[in-house]
């Protein structure tokens, strides 16, 4: 179990961030991947309620079974964060559903990790937009923001899916699951 604090912001140029990357010192860890996230809950939705999340995520080839406790946001959103591989997340995910938990949200991107050592930078490019998450220690965050030119006001400590629903109602789409298919059915 560790304890994630971060921070997303949007991104408005993405080969200028990446110069502002490497020129912070900052290398790519992880190439360009698609990553597909579902997130269950047990029906009436317990887990929703308590401000928890379970989600089983593939990222390239990979996949994971993440558990996050209720959160706390101020400046950044820290959380509890519990992760394991899933050798096969297929069967993972009729496990999950043998068990009573239902998907109620799905959602994609394509990321891209980078790290100066101290912590990660994720830059994802999803259907509504593309996000960068600073992850790292409070004091650290701070400074990679200000050496990026993201400013204090420009944080987001919302989820992909509280992200999701404010575009919805922003843009009036239709879209039920934040999935490059679903964007395009707009």
């Amino acid at each position: 179990m560790s304890q994630e604090v971060e921070i997303k912001f949007l991104i408005s140029d993405l080969k200028q961030l990446a110069r502002k990357l490497r020129a912070a010192g900052f290398r790519v860890t992880e190439r360009r991947a698609h990553e597909s996230n579902t997130l269950f809950d047990l029906p009436g939705h317990p887990l929703r309620s308590r401000g928890e999340l379970l989600r089983l995520r593939k990222y390239g080839k990979r996949w994971s079974l993440t558990h996050k406790g209720r959160g706390t946001a101020g400046r950044h959103k820290s959380r509890t964060e519990t992760e394991t591989e899933v050798v096969d997340g297929e069967r993972m995910d009729q496990i999950l559903r043998a068990l009573g938990f239902e998907p109620t949200f799905r959602y994609e991107k394509f990321r891209t990790g980078w790290s100066d050592g101290k912590g990660h930078v994720l830059v994802d490019q999803t259907p509504i937009g593309d996000v960068g998450e600073i992850e790292g220690a409070p004091a650290w965050i701070d400074r990679t923001a200000r050496a990026l030119g993201v400013s204090e006001r420009d944080y987001i400590t919302d989820s992909y899916v509280g992200m999701f629903l404010a575009w919805k109602a922003r843009t009036g789409s239709p879209a039920e699951e934040m999935t490059f298919r679903a964007r395009k059915r707009r």
